[in-house]
């Protein structure tokens, strides 16, 4: 009787993910580690390492540092005999673009909330004194300093969530990670202005109280504009990061 043949287990077929998927994916974690300062400013990318780092093929790693160069993250550095991608340095030309952009953006939609009924208008109001107040607290507890970054944000946030239609929630998306990135590296030296940003948070709230839309865009600016002179100051101090 001849013997039963012994059946090979079938090898598990392990599904790609879908060329889309893999950029969106590639994209999402390189800014990340961008914004984080994991992949510091003016960092040579080699783009065969970064594709074994993110368990990808270079194809869409490849699509996704294209993407990340329109949007500013990277950019590309010749020589006379090659040509590389860095990660793009942080400058103070850099931020003298940036800067501005958003505090643009931030005050068109900060024109939109003004003109909230006043209702909802007291509504967020409250919520912006209560995170100027925690800013204002850790003035006399600089053990808490790491937070200012996360109440900053969450104090602008609520004016684009407020009054950001799908185009400006998309321009504000693409351009505050980019801020973020100063934000992270230089925050800690800008602790002794802490009460100047503010004084600057109390002027949009006025403003928003009054439901005065001129006022609340400019505030809105000023903040940004004074923020990024206050930058400067700070960068001229320790320096440029990635710009040799």
């Amino acid at each position: 009787m001849p013997l039963a043949r012994t059946k090979k287990p079938s090898r598990v077929t392990i599904p790609k993910r879908e060329h889309g998927t893999s950029v969106l994916t590639a994209l999402k974690e390189v800014r990340e580690l961008i914004v984080h300062g994991k992949l510091s400013p003016g960092t040579w990318i080699v783009e065969e390492e970064l594709a074994k780092r993110l368990h990808l093929s270079r194809t869409p790693t490849r699509a996704a540092l294209q993407w990340l160069q329109q949007e500013g993250y990277v950019r590309e550095q010749r020589t006379a005999t090659k040509s590389r991608m860095i990660v793009s340095p942080l400058t103070k030309e850099d931020a003298n673009e940036l800067y501005p952009f958003i505090g643009r953006i931030e005050g068109l939609a900060g024109r939109i909330t003004a003109a909230l009924p006043k209702a909802k208008r007291m509504v967020i109001v409250q919520q912006l004194k209560a995170i100027n107040q925690q800013l204002a607290d850790i003035k006399s507890d600089p053990s808490k300093q790491g937070g200012i970054f996360d109440l900053d944000r969450g104090f602008h946030h609520l004016v684009i969530d407020s009054g950001a239609g799908p185009r400006l929630r998309a321009w504000h998306n693409t351009i505050e990670p980019q801020v973020e990135r100063y934000w992270r590296l230089y925050a800690s030296s800008i602790m002794s202005n802490l009460q100047s940003s503010i004084n600057e948070h109390n002027d949009i709230i006025r403003a928003l109280t009054d439901g005065n839309a001129d006022s609340m865009e400019r505030a809105l600016q000023i903040n940004w504009e004074n923020g990024c002179s206050r930058l400067g100051t700070v960068i001229d101090m320790f320096g440029e990061r990635g710009s040799w």
